[in-house]
């Protein structure tokens, strides 16, 4: 966890950039500190090392490996050209889908998750009005009044008097101001102002996960409606499959078992096909929870609708540490990180406070006001630890192991994401060209089964073939369907992997942040 230690010197860190951060030696106290906190006080300089981003393992290719020219003659290929071209804002209208634009426009207003992010950014945004609230004095004051009765038995005289009774009536005002001297606070100030800036990546990548999360839903919910299709087309084949088995066995052309055949393979197909209610249920229900409805009063129309996904501008692998918001929050977590470092680096100088009260006091209230009524009094003050047992240098070494981390976990991320969007480009092509080749075999046993009915109307063949032939036709339909859902939501996977249609220039910069949000902003932001 981060700590915000007050001011202190008990020894004088030095730092040399190793990997851009600190190594630290420790020097006397008293005069050496002086000749530090004067240029340091005269420049008005941060504390601390300044911050670059650190190198990330980019890709400088032309083009992503599993989208080069050795697949573009494949059939079924979904890449898009120019390579170099992007998604842009709302991504999911590429499908040509109008129910599902109109889920993912309601999922934008009342996801929960995306509201928990958006307060969270809201949240961070009034951190740094706080931060920054600390370069203003704070001015208090307490009205009061008082009456007091002195004791009649006080002084050298024997004999007692009734005392004496008094009031006082109070207005004073104290004012306290600490200057940044030292650039402590507009540590401070920038450690939140990244903060808000990883909040504010957050909330995109939040938003992305969610939308992919509806389409992905939605895509398998539409193939549930499509396999039910071609089960219940299934059914009504084998029912009439039953009724001519059972008209030749009634006339004596065929035998029982055929009948028999003929009812067990209905009622498989019977059961499948009510089998798929179950997932597609499923898939409605978390539809309505993205959405923010409640299961119970929602409900999608069948639709069996699998249409091939469109072709997906992928950009060049360049622009990758530039689209995806999870990337961008981890190398704006480090700028805060760098920022936590500047505070620590803060900790070692005095903490200097300009302090005064004044305000007015009397005995009677007419008097209250007048002029000989008013007191004051004004001094500045320094406070400085001079020893604390190491604590402060410990705490900036925790900051620079804190900041460390989070450069491999920064370079974990984008090497992640070259490794998503090259798994998902590949999943498009593999399963888009299988899917041709399912297909095919659909096609031709979809044929043989034709013929195997004609060979079986006329005698030729016994009824166990036309079962076997049936029975293949619908596993290879089945497979089909499962292909094309497979095929959408690898599709939105990519997209998802490429960063939607968000890029890092939409990013609020720290001055943005800083200005308090209006109710328009909370109303447009929501």
């Amino acid at each position: 966890m981060k700590s915000n230690p007050s001011l202190a010197r008990h020894s004088k860190p030095t730092w040399s950039k190793t990997a851009g951060h600190p190594t630290f030696s420790t020097w006397g106290v008293g005069s050496v500190a002086a000749s530090l906190l004067l240029p340091l006080a005269l420049t008005g300089c941060l504390p601390g090392p300044k911050y670059h981003t650190p190198s990330a393992p980019a890709s400088a290719a032309p083009a992503y490996k599993e989208s080069t020219v050795n697949f573009q003659d494949a059939p079924g290929w979904k890449v898009a050209n120019p390579q170099d071209a992007m998604l842009k804002g709302k991504w999911w209208e590429i499908y040509n889908e109008p129910e599902l634009n109109a889920l993912e426009e309601q999922l934008q207003i009342d996801n929960q998750n995306i509201k928990v992010s958006f307060e969270n950014f809201m949240e961070a945004r009034a951190l740094i009005r706080e931060a920054k609230a600390q370069y203003w004095p704070t001015i208090t004051t307490s009205p009061g009044w008082s009456r007091n009765k002195s004791s009649g038995n006080l002084g050298r005289s024997a004999t007692a008097n009734a005392g004496s009774t008094a009031s006082t009536w109070a207005f004073p005002f104290d004012v306290s101001w600490t200057p940044d001297f030292f650039g402590k606070i507009r540590s401070e100030v920038r450690e939140a102002q990244y903060g808000a800036q990883v909040s504010a990546a957050d909330l995109e990548n939040e938003k992305l996960v969610e939308e992919a999360s509806l389409a992905e839903f939605y895509f398998e919910l539409r193939g549930q409606d499509a396999l039910q299709k071609i089960l219940d087309d299934t059914v009504v084949a084998d029912k009439k499959s039953l009724d001519l088995t059972q008209t030749l066995y009634d006339t004596g052309v065929d035998q029982y078992i055929s009948v028999v055949g003929a009812i067990a393979t209905l009622k498989a197909a019977e059961s499948a096909a009510l089998n798929l209610g179950v997932a597609r249920a499923q898939y409605e229900h978390a539809i309505a929870m993205l959405i923010g409805k409640p299961a119970t009063d929602f409900a999608m129309p069948v639709k069996p609708s699998l249409i091939p996904p469109p072709a997906i501008p992928t950009g060049v692998p360049a622009q990758l540490l530039q689209r995806r918001p999870d990337i961008a929050a981890a190398e704006r977590l480090l700028a805060e990180d760098n920022a936590t470092i500047g505070i620590g680096y803060g900790a070692f100088f005095p903490n200097v406070t300009l302090s005064a009260s004044g305000g007015f006091e009397a005995s009677a209230f007419q008097h209250w006001f007048d002029w000989p009524s008013r007191f004051w009094s004004i001094g500045p003050s320094i406070s400085q630890t001079i020893f604390n047992g190491g604590l402060y240098r410990a705490e900036l070494q925790q900051y620079t192991a804190t900041y460390n981390a989070n450069v491999a976990t920064y370079r974990e991320t984008v090497l992640t994401a070259f490794q998503q969007v090259e798994d998902y480009l590949a999943a498009t092509r593999i399963l888009s060209e299988q899917e041709i080749k399912q297909r095919e075999a659909v096609a031709a046993e979809q044929q043989y089964l034709d013929l195997e009915m004609g060979r079986y109307q006329t005698g030729i063949d016994p009824y166990i073939d036309v079962m076997t032939a049936q029975t293949t036709l619908l596993g290879d339909q089945e497979t089909l369907a499962s292909l094309q859902i497979q095929e959408s939501v690898a599709s939105v996977e990519l997209i998802q992997a490429l960063g939607g249609g968000w890029d890092v220039s939409q990013l609020p910069t720290p001055e943005q942040l800083s200005v308090k949000p209006s109710k328009t902003d909370y109303v447009m932001q929501k």
